[in-house]
């Protein structure tokens, strides 16, 4: 009698326990505590291989399963650049929403933009498997994608479905691509501006991928040139209303003498474009890395050991355009003193990727809330107030 008397009371010990468990996560996952995540959700997502992980992240946004954020972007978080309007200057890069899937969702957890891609013309499947790679205790992701794509007819479809919406209010951007085995590359991006420019708010040529064979060579100067001329007329053509700024993303490796011929480029009547995206993932493994089983993965490096390189070539594009190109600033932001460092060197606005990987949806409010705190302790009333005032 005594023994049954103790199952009951472990019994109904273990419902008021796990009841009381279910109702905490519950709670913390509705308002988006960011150590609950940090030490509960991420962990979780992360049992899974990183890929797997990364699809799970795509499809809960697109179902839009994570509660909206509640915060409210001060005054001072709003920027006006290329003649669009940000509610707050915190983005989520491409290579997250590869497909346009999660536009709204991604809207949802308070990202002031959204930057899908990248898009290639034709449907391809990217690299083999596996191709994703985390590096714990770096902070750090290896990439090798590849331009996994579904290509721009089924990303027109999405996109034009999110514009005949009313419930998102972010920038959004489509960062275009070739296919891997593309006889005319520059074709390729001419198609993704017409098709894709009547769509979305900004258009991005990156050529600064590091698992595209041949794709970085199309920063040299004059392949550049004749690309840039390319894209800028497609652009201009496209009916009044639907001409979205043009902007390059390059990689981090180039050396200062590579970023002096870009940037006379970029700034050239006929070539010139309206922003810059500084900077891609980086085939170089410091030395610092701890982790010693994936960085010498083939593939891109991202996260916080590309922090200072990417700050730095902000600054030093900032100075040799004498800040007449915007720069969407990401690498390594995790904080909001690392967006602050960022737009202090010459950013406009910055864009995250790995921190959302490794702390999930609350660090972008974190981000805000920290970066608003930054520049009212330094007496800024907006962002543009401290644009590249580390780099004068």
């Amino acid at each position: 009698m005594r023994s049954l008397s103790l199952q009951r009371k472990l019994r109904s010990l273990f419902i008021v326990s796990a009841s009381g468990v279910a109702v905490y996560g519950a709670v913390s996952f509705y308002k988006n505590d960011k150590i609950f995540y940090k030490n509960v959700v991420m962990p979780l997502v992360h049992l899974f291989d990183p890929e797997s992980a990364h699809r799970l992240g795509i499809v809960v946004s697109k179902y839009r399963l994570i509660p909206k954020s509640r915060y409210i972007d001060p005054e001072s978080l709003r920027v006006t650049v290329f003649g669009k309007q940000f509610k707050n200057p915190i983005g989520i890069a491409a290579g997250f929403d590869k497909h346009a899937e999660a536009v709204l969702g991604l809207s949802d957890l308070g990202f002031g933009f959204v930057e899908v891609g990248s898009v290639t013309p034709e449907p391809q499947p990217g690299n083999d498997r596996p191709r994703v790679f985390r590096l714990p205790e770096d902070h750090a992701v290896v990439n090798r994608y590849g331009f996994n794509s579904e290509g721009h007819d089924k990303v027109l479809e999405r996109l034009s479905s999110v514009r005949r919406r009313q419930d998102c209010d972010a920038v959004i951007g489509v960062n275009l691509g070739k296919n891997k085995n593309s006889a005319d590359p520059v074709n390729d991006y001419v198609m993704g501006v017409k098709k894709l420019g009547v769509v979305c708010d900004y258009l991005v040529i990156n050529i600064s991928s590091p698992n595209t064979p041949g794709l970085r060579s199309m920063q040299d100067k004059s392949v550049l040139r004749n690309l840039l001329k390319a894209v800028v007329d497609a652009r201009n053509g496209l009916p009044d209303g639907c001409k979205p700024p043009l902007l390059v993303k390059l990689a981090p490796d180039l050396s200062y003498e590579e970023l002096q011929d870009i940037t006379q480029v970029v700034t050239e009547k006929q070539t010139r474009v309206d922003g810059l995206i500084i900077s891609n993932t980086t085939v170089e493994r410091p030395l610092s890395l701890l982790n010693n089983s994936s960085k010498s993965e083939a593939g891109g490096l991202s996260g916080k050991p590309l922090k200072n390189a990417s700050t730095k070539m902000i600054g030093d594009v900032y100075r040799l355009t004498r800040g007449e190109i915007p720069i969407i600033g990401v690498g390594g932001v995790f904080t909001g003193g690392d967006a602050y460092e960022k737009i202090k060197a010459g950013a406009s606005v910055v864009q995250i990727y790995t921190s959302l990987v490794y702390e999930g949806p609350p660090v972008v409010t974190k981000i805000k809330q920290e970066l608003s705190q930054l520049l009212a302790k330094d007496g800024y009333n907006s962002i543009s107030e401290a644009v590249g005032r580390s780099a004068q």
